[in-house]
Formats: C-alpha cells, structure tokens, sequence
C-alpha cells in the first residue's frame, strides 16, 4: 500500500489545544504594560466620537471580591466594544480614600487620635494605607485584562481632588442648597458618627415592644368619672426619657376602652386588637373622639415630673400600635418635623457612644440598649406599662459593623432637598436620563421623593473638612465665604486637606477670627465620590462634564447614583449621565448573597489562578446581570466548558488557515463555492445581532449567539463538510483557497466579537491569525468585509434532512454495521421543491452529508424501508458495497481503475497526479 499521507493538506497551528490560561495570560498582560497599549488606543481613536464610561471608585480597603470583578469587568466589556465601534473611549478607574474604614485600620495599627497619635500624624498614616491598598487592588484588577488609565486613576485622596471637593462644596453653598440643624440622624454608636442613607442596611432584630400609658390631666372632653389614659406603642423604651409629646392623627376616630378602674384611649380601628393583645376583660365605647378634638390636651409623662401635649401628625397609622405615637423629636426624623410645626423641645440625653448623660434622670450613665430593660422596670414600678412582647422586625444596622443606629439629634450641615427647590429639580432630570433596567427609574424616583434632608458632616478625622467659618453669635457664614472657599482650595491643592487641619483661623480671617469659629466637620464620603463629576469629569481633558453611562451594582441608587445625581443638580441644574446601568448582586449557589463581611465571598484571585481572567470574564458575560449573578465552582466549571467549545472551534479553523496568505491566496466572494458564501453570509447576518447587543449592553445575547454559531453553524455542520475539500484538494486549489478565504473572513470577525470578553484569548488568536498582525487586536474596529447577499435553499434543504440521515448512521454504528459515515450511502427521496434544490448539488451532496454517495429521488420512487425525514421527504441508509479510497475514505466504485494508483477512487487520481478535482458546492 502506497502512503498518499504526503499527499494531504494537515492542519496545523501554534495555538495550543489546552488554554493553560492561568499561566499564559501574565505574557499578554506583561505585553500590553511594556507596550503602553492603552496609551496607543487613546493615541490611534484621537478625533473620534467620544463615549465616557464614569468608573464609581470602590473603596481602597481590602481585597477585591467577586462583585469586584463583575462591575470592573463589565465597564471593560463597555468600554472596548465602544473602542471597536468607532469610538474614542478613555476609561479613568477612582478609588474612594477617605472615611472610617481607613480610619479604623489605621487605628489597629497606630492607636486612637489622642492617645498614641495626634491628628496630624493619623491622618499622614490614613494616606499611606490608602496607597497599598489601592496598589494592590489595581495589580488584581490589572490581572483580570482590564485596559485602564492605570498610571493617571483618580484617588480622593489627591491634593487636586481634595481642593475640587472643596470648591464643589463652595458652589452648592453659593447655590443656596446648603443648611445646617439641630436633627435627629442616622447614628452609629460604634463610629461616633452620623451615617448617610446609603451606609444603612436593613436586617431583623428583638426588639422590646412596648405599649405604655400617658394619663390625660383634663378628662372634662370624656365625661367619664375614672382616669383616661392615652395608650402609646413603641419598639424603643430608651427614647421615652426624650418623649415631647403624644401624636394622633387628625381624622382617626379614638374610643375609650374601660376596664374598669380606668379608660385608654386608643384608635377605633386598633381597639379590638389592642384588648386582645392586652388580654383584658374591657367594654370598647360606642363614642368616637376625633384625633382634631383632641389637640391641645395635655398628658403626664410615665416617669418624668413634666407634662407633655397631644399633636396631630398625618404620619400617624393604624398598621399597628395604638394609633398614637410617642414623639421624641431627638430620635426620629418624623417626630422631628412633626414636632417642629409645635414648636417642641428637641433635647438629646444620649452621647455620641450611645449612653445616656450622667444627669439624665434615672438612666444616666447606661447605654441606650441596656437601658431598656430598666426603662420597662421602671414604667412597671409606675404602673405605666399596659403590655410587654418581643418583637422580630426588619431594623436599620450600620453596614460597615452590622450593628443597630439609632436616630440621634445633633448639630449637623445638610443639602437640604427643599430649600431653593432641589428635590423638584431632581425629580424633573431623572426622567430625562435613561435607566437600565428600566426599573431604576422607579426606584431612583421613590428614594429621591422620600429621603430627608442629606446629612453631609461627619464627626472624623480623616477626610475633606467643612471648610467654613460661623458667627459665633449669629450663626451665619463668613460675609467673604465664596473668597474663603476659593483660597482654601488653593491651599489644599498644595498640601491637601492638612493645609487646614494645621492652619489657624487667624491664617485665613485675620482679626475677623475672634468672632467666628472654624469648622471641624468632615465630609460624608458620598459627598467626596457624589462630586466626582466635578472633580474628575469637568476637570480632566479629554472627558466631559457629563458622562455617556455611569455603571454601578443595583445598592447605588441610594449611594454614588443619588449622591451623584443630588450634587450635580445642586452646582450645574442637570443630571451628570446619560445613561445609568445596573447590575446585580453576587449570590452563592443557594441564592445568598456574598460579601466580605458575611465571609461567603468567592476570591476572583483564586477563580483566575486555578482556571484564568478569561473564564471568569466569560462567566460575567454570559450572566444576565440585570438581577442575582450566581456563582459557584460548579457555574465556573460549565463556563470553562464553553470556553473549551470556544477554543477548539477557533484553533479547527486557524489550524486549516496554514499556509494562507490573505493578500495572495483570498478569492472574491462571487467565486466562492456556494457553501463558503453561505458561511460568510450566516456571520454576517450574525453580526448586525451582536453588535446591536453589544449596543445594548447584551452580553449574554453576545455569547449566546456566538457559542450557537460555533455549536451549530461551524462546528456542528461547515467545519466538518469542508474537511474532506481542506485535506484532499490540492494545496492551492480554488476548492481550498476558498474555503480558506471564508474562513479568514470568520475568524477577523470573531475574534473581535470575542475580543471585549475573552481578552487575552482574542490577543493570542489575533497573534496566531494568517495575515501578520504586527498590533494589538484592541486597535481595531469591528470587521467590515462579511458579504450578507446571499441565500441558498439547497443548503437550507440539505441541513434540515442532515439530523434524521445523522440519527440513522448513530444506530448503525451502534449495531457495527458500520464505522464511520463514510462507510455508508443515503438515498433521499423528496418532493419536486427539494428534489429542485437538491439536484443542484449533483454528486458534491454527499461531501454535505459527508458519506460515500448521496442519491436523490422523486418522493413517487420510495420503498417501504425509508424513514420519515421532514414533510415530503424520506431517506434510506444503507451500507456501502465499494471498496475504501486510501486517500480520501470514500467507498467509490471508481477505485482501481487508474493502474499507477489503484487504491485511489478517481477524484484522488486527479487531485494527486491531474489538475486537480473541480469543486462548485461544497
């Protein structure tokens, strides 16, 4: 026997079969570092449309976690895809520096401001841990293929930054969106700070529920000849010491429930509920009291020697209690404002650490908490306490210790959302911005329509102060305020915030000092990050003031979205995006959210270096990030899969590229074989579908429709027709050049379909490609040279009789009838419309269905042995008779009959000795 081996056209390439990722991925990385690779993109898409992607700065403390890498991920899927599309698209990444969490690490450390430290000197230890951590979170972050302006990110922590805080805050003020009160807060008594709305989480607690008498002093309205008490309803006995007043609503109806010794006054709609709850023998009256008739009375507080009066509030509800509601304007942000329109007293007994002052009467020196228990004993030693339960119920807790705040009252600077109309102006921009899911907008609406005035001090020491002077007597801001801002700046962006912790007042007023006093708040750090709009999108060349998208996890609507949102308003009267996309939380195969704290957090630094950057790209991509993301070393495990599917498609086709020179060796597309025009039609259509997705910020539609085409398409039907052409053709056959030539075309287009994803992946296909590619893969644009003008319906026709011809040669097989397709022949027997279609394809229908031979028929001519194949068609499967071609595996019956070359059928003959076999289909 001959060896015609020599004689074929072996695929062959320097893409590796096993990805190796965790290894080979560092090269490319290292690569784009040397080369400056973003720097060449900025310098290469200069002139061209802009797009501006504004990156939320994640907090530089810790490592990087799974959420991480999905938001970080995600923006750079955005980001060079719109690079692909024609746009120029800087990506600046900004770190958030300041606030408690650096604070308390720096506190392990070094020791508390006072004791071991001075303020000065923290604060220089402050920056310096923000600077590691910001290192190493960017080396991760590096690690996962994102292309950033890694060397120039934005820190709030910078001198520059610091001094645009600064004059952000002076423009709101010059606006006349700045106050400040005496309000009740969010509180954490582990901080000793005021919280913001986003720094509260929301998680069940006990609480003791209480239901306590207030005795009304005049009962002449009741006509009753027993003491009429008042029945309030509360889940925190500890702010009774702060209690103002009793509140009812207005136009609730109250009854008197007699018991016998005395009458309660609670809300009709509650009464029967209350007696059962108080589990007492009463009779409910039959009169009605108006909450309205009974504004003015006075009640004696349960163990305090003052009296206190009945106000109306329209926040008062039957949804439980009693309807009456104990007011302590210190403690609540509803008490407060109620208790404003009465004038009320807004005295707080409790210190920044929770405990109550020495000299609060009966309670001093206990922590709030604590106190409980004692204020129950106490309102039972009275008489005072109608019932007592514990309760379960959903309860605010500081995100940063997980521990319960409380309202507490304290001079504190706010934006206020009603003064000079900010709330109406915001609600009149959010309609204007396109939100992602589109229930963003809904969501944005209801937490900018209910949220109380934006608390920005904060009682620290590490962060941007409050840099204004108040009149000691008067209150009021400096006259000069605006030029003292200005000059403030200026000295900051020389020394930063230090500029002023260490300056006197004297350095900035003169001898106006002695009648003012120099702020020594800091600033919330959503105030720091909210005006990076400001300080980064206004302030840097080559951005713009306002962003095409901001993309966030689905919290920051009530953190950087709002804070971003409320901030521009109040400087520019506009929203500072465009467009706001929202992506979900991370939750682990149970459906539990992760998170650090929690300490279920998946590592992305351990999923990138057991199985790579690319798998755990491919995963956030082919994830609907609009709701929970899951993940889970299973989840990971079937993307790995994919991507393995992936590989071996693209490798199949680079490896029968070899020796292709698409300058030399491309043909036109009007000479291509049919089944080639056919493919490079089918990715053409393909691509309107992905780009349009990736428009839409689709990126699972993307991989879907990829791994579709690389399942269906490729691999489960073109690669494998046209390996007969690839390997047994001559080598520079029109057959296989074109071929070739479409699959050229497929992988230019491909691997930038994969390029935003798979990064370091399409960097080593694009490198491997047949064409020399002496540039990175990201200094292209999405490939324009896919030809979509063609249709063909025998092609069509022949795919949908392929999977019944396919189910017949598995049950041969598995019978050893035969072994390969090869070893057996079809005859199809059709309808004149498919017969019509068909017979186009002459003998090259069998390379379709890759078997020996392939016989058409009328549909008249079946035999009862045919089996259904679709309508109007059957098909017959039947062992080939002939002998094997040595060459090429097909059973022909023309083998033998060249004498030089008898274990060859003829088509081998002339494809080794001849001109070579002429190919028209396939």
């Amino acid at each position: 026997m001959s060896d015609y081996k020599s004689s074929l056209n072996l695929p062959f390439t320097k893409f590796a079969m096993k990805a190796n990722l965790a290894n080979r991925e560092g090269g490319f990385l290292k690569k784009w570092q040397d080369d400056e690779l973003y720097d060449q993109i900025r310098k290469h898409n200069e002139g061209k449309p802009k797009f501006i992607l504004h990156d939320g700065p994640p907090y530089a403390n810790g490592d990087i976690h799974i959420g991480h890498a999905v938001n970080k991920v995600l923006k750079d899927i955005i980001i060079k895809s719109k690079s692909f599309s024609g746009f120029d698209a800087p990506f600046v990444p900004g770190w958030d520096c300041h606030g408690l969490p650096i604070e308390l690490n720096v506190e392990k450390k070094k020791g508390k401001v006072g004791h071991k430290i001075d303020a000065n000197a923290f604060r220089a230890e402050c920056r310096k841990y923000a600077d590691t951590q910001v290192t190493k979170q960017k080396a991760d972050f590096q690690r996962l293929g994102i292309l950033s302006d890694w060397d120039n990110p934005y820190l709030t922590k910078d001198f520059k930054y610091e001094a645009n805080i600064v004059r952000a805050l002076g423009q709101i003020v010059e606006n006349g969106h700045i106050s400040k009160g005496y309000k009740p807060v969010h509180w954490c008594t582990e901080c000793g700070s005021a919280l913001a709305e986003a720094e509260v989480e929301y998680k069940d607690k006990q609480s003791e529920a209480i239901d306590v008498k207030f005795n009304i002093i005049d009962t002449a309205l009741f006509n009753v000849d027993k003491p009429v008490s008042v029945v309030i309803w509360t889940t925190t006995p500890w702010t009774l010491p702060a209690n103002e007043a009793v509140a009812l609503h207005p136009e609730l109806d109250y009854v008197l429930v007699d018991t016998g010794s005395e009458c309660l006054l609670l809300a009709k709609a509650l009464a029967d509920n209350a007696v059962e709850r108080y589990d007492i023998e009463a009779v409910i009256g039959k009169q009605t009291f108006a909450g309205s008739e009974l504004e003015g009375l006075k009640v004696q507080h349960p163990f305090y020697n003052k009296q206190v009066p009945i106000i109306l509030g329209e926040h008062v509800t039957t949804d439980a209690g009693t309807g009456a509601v104990h007011t302590a304007p210190a403690h609540g942000q509803e008490d407060f404002v109620v208790g404003k329109q009465y004038n009320l007293p807004v005295d707080c007994p409790v210190d920044a650490k929770g405990v109550f002052f020495e000299d609060t009467e009966l309670l001093g020196g206990q922590f709030i908490f604590k106190a409980n228990a004692s204020v129950i004993e106490i309102l039972n030693h009275k008489h005072a306490l109608v019932k007592h339960t514990p309760i379960m119920h959903s309860y605010p807790h500081c995100w940063r210790h997980k521990t319960p705040v409380i309202f507490r009252a304290t001079p504190q600077w706010f934006v206020s959302m009603q003064q000079n109309g900010l709330r109406d102006t915001v609600n009149e921009e959010i309609p204007k911005v396109d939100w992602i899911p589109d229930w963003g907008k809904k969501r944005i609406e209801l937490m900018v329509g209910n949220r109380p005035d934006w608390c920005i001090s904060r009682q620290r020491f590490w962060g941007v102060p409050i840099t204004m002077f108040v009149h000691k007597q008067t209150g009021e801001l400096h006259p000069d305020t605006q030029a003292l801002f200005a000059t403030v700046a200026d000295k900051i962006e020389q020394n930063g915030i230090e500029a002023w912790f260490e300056s006197d007042i004297e350095d900035f007023l003169g001898t106006d000092a002695k009648d003012y006093d120099k702020t020594t708040d800091t600033l919330d750090v959503w105030f720091d990050s909210g005006v990076s709009h400001f300080a980064v999108l206004k302030a840097r060349a080559g951005l713009a003031d306002v962003a095409d998208l901001y993309l966030e996890g689905s919290d920051q609507h009530r953190g950087w979205f709002q804070s971003s949102l409320i901030s521009s308003v109040a400087m520019n009267g506009k929203a500072p995006y465009k467009q706001v996309l929202t992506h979900g939380f991370t939750v682990n195969k149970d459906g539990k959210k992760m998170s650090k704290s929690l300490g279920n957090a998946m590592s992305p630094q351990k999923v990138v270096n057991n199985l790579g950057a690319d798998i755990l790209r491919l995963w956030i991509a082919s994830t609907d990030y609009t709701s929970e993301m899951t993940v889970s070393d299973e989840i990971l495990k079937r993307s790995a899969d994919s991507y393995r599917r992936l590989r071996n498609t693209l490798r199949f086709m680079l490896a029968n590229t070899t020796g292709f020179n698409p300058q030399k060796h491309s043909i036109e597309f009007t000479q291509m074989l049919d089944l080639d025009k056919w493919i490079v039609a089918q990715a053409a259509t393909l691509q309107v579908q992905i780009l349009q997705a990736y428009e839409q910020y689709n990126f699972h539609q993307v991989m879907q429709l990829t791994l579709n085409f690389c399942t269906n398409d490729l691999g489960g039907f073109y690669l494998d027709v046209i390996k007969d052409r690839q390997y047994t053709t001559q080598e520079n056959s029109p057959a296989r050049r074109s071929a070739q030539t479409a699959l050229n075309h497929i992988l230019e287009a491909m691997v930038r379909w994969l390029a935003p994803v798979l990064s370091f992946t399409a960097e080593e296909i694009w490198q491997s490609m047949p064409s020399e590619k002496t540039h990175s893969i990201f200094l292209q644009e999405w490939y324009q040279e896919l030809n979509a003008d063609y249709d063909n319906e025998a092609i069509d026709a022949a795919r949908n009789i392929k999977p019944f011809f396919q189910k017949q040669m598995e049950q041969m097989r598995n019978d050893k009838t035969i072994g390969s397709s090869l070893d057996a022949e079809v005859d199809i027997y059709c309808e004149d419309s498919v017969y019509q279609s068909l017979h186009k394809l002459a003998d090259e229908l069998r390379f379709v269905f890759i078997t020996s031979y392939a016989r058409i028929h009328p549909v008249s001519e079946k035999t009862n042995d045919c089996i259904a194949a679709g309508t109007g068609v059957f098909i017959k499967v039947s062992k080939s008779t002939h002998e094997k071609c040595a060459r090429c595996w097909h059973h022909r019956e023309d083998i033998g009959n060249n004498s030089e070359h008898p274990e060859l059928c003829g088509r081998c003959v002339e494809n080794v000795v001849g001109d070579g076999e002429k190919r028209e289909f396939a």
